[in-house]
């Protein structure tokens, strides 16, 4: 593989300014269960005032009364909060947010429509990565190939926000984007990975790439131009080194199993990424969009 020179520009990147990035987690709902670690507020968006406390590590029912209205029920009892939209934001910003089975950093928001719950989590950016890595490759791989998958996936987050937004959040937990498990995906390497590479994306022309990525591509990658008919310079066919592993997923952009291989040969993780995304730049965000 050719080697490559690359400058990791220390720069400002000045996104549309956003402490942290809203993931939907649930559509639909009749009923949501909800909890948190420790005691929190559930904030009404619209006026953010109170309008019920949380107890700690009790579990909570929500539904949707009507239009305007949600009922929270608990063993301690039940109360009718006045809104549509609800954030339940724990008193300690350490402490962990239960949906869907799950435990999770941030808050929760809670969005009555049409009688229906959508739920989100709205987390800061590196700690919304410390439960994509894991879940998308390997903890035990090369720690140049979490680094390349945490880029990656930092990059992508941020080249697709408000790619939902019309449902309210940003990104969806799922393979749809970039598949999310909270807390309990977590391990110690993949948030190495995730702090040594704190804020560094890959830019293409000062922009953020839509950093697409997939498990093999059996040799070859696929370019944009062929996969989805809309040449994009940055996504090319370039070798994919996986050819002893089969084909999966779309094939364009950065294969995960050349990322391992390529990692095991020594290549670095900016290495890897300049293999697969032609003439990128990496920079840093500024620290109040990722902090």
């Amino acid at each position: 593989m050719k080697r490559f020179i690359l400058f990791l520009g220390l720069v400002l990147f000045f996104a549309t300014p956003s402490y942290a990035i809203k993931i939907g987690l649930l559509q639909d709902q009749a009923k949501v269960l909800v909890s948190v670690s420790d005691e929190a507020q559930m904030i009404d968006v619209k006026t953010n005032k109170q309008v019920c406390v949380i107890r700690k590590m009790l579990m909570y029912e929500i539904t949707p009364l009507d239009d305007d209205k949600m009922v929270v029920r608990s063993n301690w009892g039940q109360c009718t909060v006045y809104t549509n939209d609800a954030v339940i934001k724990p008193i300690d910003p350490n402490a962990c947010v239960y949906a869907k089975d799950n435990w999770y950093r941030g808050i929760l928001r809670i969005m009555n429509k049409e009688k229906t719950l959508t739920i989100i989590n709205d987390v800061c950016l590196e700690n919304y990565l410390q439960g994509v890595v894991p879940a998308e490759m390997p903890s035990s791989w090369k720690k140049e190939a979490l680094k390349a998958q945490t880029i990656a996936a930092r990059t992508y987050a941020v080249a697709n926000m408000g790619k939902h937004s019309k449902e309210g959040f940003d990104l969806a937990d799922t393979v749809m984007d970039q598949v999310y498990e909270g807390i309990k995906a977590e391990t110690e390497a993949t948030n190495t990975a995730i702090n040594e590479t704190r804020g560094i994306i890959m830019l293409y022309d000062k922009k953020p790439i839509s950093a697409m990525y997939s498990s093999c591509a059996g040799g070859k990658t696929v370019s944009a131009l062929d996969s989805f008919g809309n040449d994009i310079p940055y996504l090319k066919s370039v070798p994919s080194y996986d050819d002893n592993q089969p084909k999966a997923g779309h094939g364009v952009g950065m294969t995960q199993h050349g990322a391992k291989n390529l990692a095991e040969m020594g290549n670095s993780a900016y290495q890897i990424l300049a293999h697969f995304y032609n003439n990128i730049q990496f920079v840093r965000l500024n620290p109040i969009y990722y902090k």
